[in-house]
C-alpha cells in the first residue's frame, strides 16, 4: 500500500496518513494497548461511552494517534481541540453542547486549559452537565444544560501540571514510554511501505538508532533519508544513505541533533563541564530556555550525559567522552554528582 502521488508535499498530511487506525496496527506500548483495549471492549459490550482517558508522555509517542484509534474502535466521531484554545468557560461550553452521543473529544495539551474552563470540565466529565451563567454580578443565574455522554481523551506532556480534581476524573490513565529499537524498525518499515520507499534492513536499523526512541522523529528522518537516496543514490534507503543523509542533517549516531550537540559543546568546552544555570546555557546556545529544558535536556539526561543539580546543569563523564575530550578528575562538591555517571 502506498500514498497517492504528491501526498507527501505536506509533512503534516504525511504524518496523518502514516498513523495506524486500530490497536492491532499500533506498534509498541504493549502494556498501554492491553489496558486500553480492555477498557474499550468493556464499554462496547455495555453499549456506553468509554471512560475518560488521560495520555501522558513526551511528544511524538502516539497520543494523538491513540485518540483517533479510541474513536475508531468505539465507532464514534472524533472532535479535536487543544488546551490553549480553551481560555474561557464559554469556549468549552460551546464545544460540549454540540457533541453527539458517544463522541470522543480529544484535548491536546490539556494542562494548558484555563482555570475557568477546567472547572466547567469537572462537572461535564462527572455528570454530563454544564452550568451556563447568564448575567453578571449578584443577578447572575446558572442555567444547567445536559450534554450527551461523551469520552474525553486528554493528552499532556506534563502530567504534573494537571490539578488533582481533573486528573482524578479520568477513568484510565496511561503513560507512554520511549520505544525500543525493534519496535521502531517495524514502524519505519511500515512507513516506508506506505510512502513507497525501498529500504534494506541495515538502513532501517540506522534510522531506528538515531530517532531518539520516538516514532514521529523516525518518520521524519525516513523522509529526509529518502530524499538523499533519490538525489545522491539509487533511491534505496541503505545504511550508507542513512548515515550520509543524517550526517548532513546533523543527527549523530546517538540521535543527538544540532541543539543537543551545541548544549554539550558549550558545557564541556566553554564552561568546563558546569554547573551552568539554564538561562546562561540557553543564551550561550542561542535558544530559548524552554526549548533547552523540554526538548534537549530530557534526552541528554536519559543518555546519562547531563545532570540537573540545584547549582545548575553538569556534563557527565559520558558527555566529555562523546565530545572527544578526556573528562577531568572531579574535585570538591561535584565529586559525588560525577561519580553517579
Amino acid at each position: 500500500m502506498s500514498l497517492q502521488p504528491g501526498a507527501d508535499s505536506d509533512d503534516a498530511a504525511v504524518d496523518g496518513a502514516l498513523r495506524p487506525t486500530s490497536l492491532a496496527e499500533f506498534v509498541g506500548q504493549d502494556r498501554v494497548k492491553s489496558q486500553l483495549g480492555l477498557v474499550l471492549e468493556a464499554a462496547s459490550r455495555r453499549g456506553r461511552a468509554a471512560d475518560h482517558v488521560l495520555l501522558s508522555g513526551p511528544p511524538g509517542l502516539g497520543k494523538t494517534t491513540l485518540a483517533g484509534i479510541i474513536a475508531a474502535e468505539m465507532q464514534a466521531p472524533l472532535r479535536m481541540t487543544s488546551g490553549p484554545a480553551l481560555q474561557h468557560a464559554g469556549d468549552l461550553a460551546a464545544v460540549l453542547s454540540s457533541l453527539q452521543p458517544g463522541e470522543v473529544l480529544f484535548v491536546d495539551e490539556i494542562h494548558r486549559t484555563a482555570r475557568a474552563a477546567e472547572e466547567l470540565l469537572y462537572l461535564a466529565m462527572e455528570d454530563f452537565r454544564v452550568d451556563v451563567v447568564v448575567g453578571k454580578g449578584p443577578g447572575a443565574t446558572a442555567i444547567p444544560l445536559d450534554i450527551e455522554p461523551f469520552t474525553l481523551v486528554g493528552a499532556t506532556t506534563r502530567a504534573g501540571l494537571l490539578p488533582s480534581p481533573l486528573r482524578d476524573r479520568f477513568g484510565f490513565t496511561a503513560h507512554l514510554d520511549f520505544y525500543d529499537a525493534s519496535d521502531l524498525e517495524v514502524i519505519i518499515a511500515r512507513s516506508a511501505d506506505l510512502l513507497d520507499v525501498r529500504v534494506d534492513p541495515e538502513g532501517v536499523a540506522e534510522i531506528a538508532g538515531r530517532c531518539r526512541g520516538t516514532p514521529r522523529i523516525a518518520n521524519r528522518l525516513l523522509r529526509r533519508v529518502r530524499d538523499w537516496a533519490q538525489v545522491h543514490g539509487d533511491g534505496v534507503v541503505s545504511q550508507r544513505s542513512a548515515q550520509e543523509a543524517l550526517d548532513l542533517y546533523e543527527v549523530d549516531a546517538l540521535g543527538l541533533d544540532r541543539i543537543d550537540q551545541a548544549v554539550l559543546d558549550v558545557l564541556v568546552n566553554r564552561f568546563s563541564g558546569g554547573p551552568v544555570g539554564l538561562s546562561t546555557l540557553a543564551v550561550a546556545v542561542g535558544e530559548e530556555p524552554e526549548t533547552i529544558e523540554t526538548v534537549s535536556e530530557p534526552f541528554l539526561v536519559r543518555l546519562g550525559m547531563l545532570m540537573r543539580t540545584p547549582r545548575g546543569r553538569i556534563a557527565t563523564a559520558a558527555a566529555w567522552r562523546h565530545a572527544g575530550v578526556e573528562p577531568p578528575q572531579p574535585t570538591g562538591p561535584d565529586q559525588q554528582a560525577l561519580d553517579l555517571t
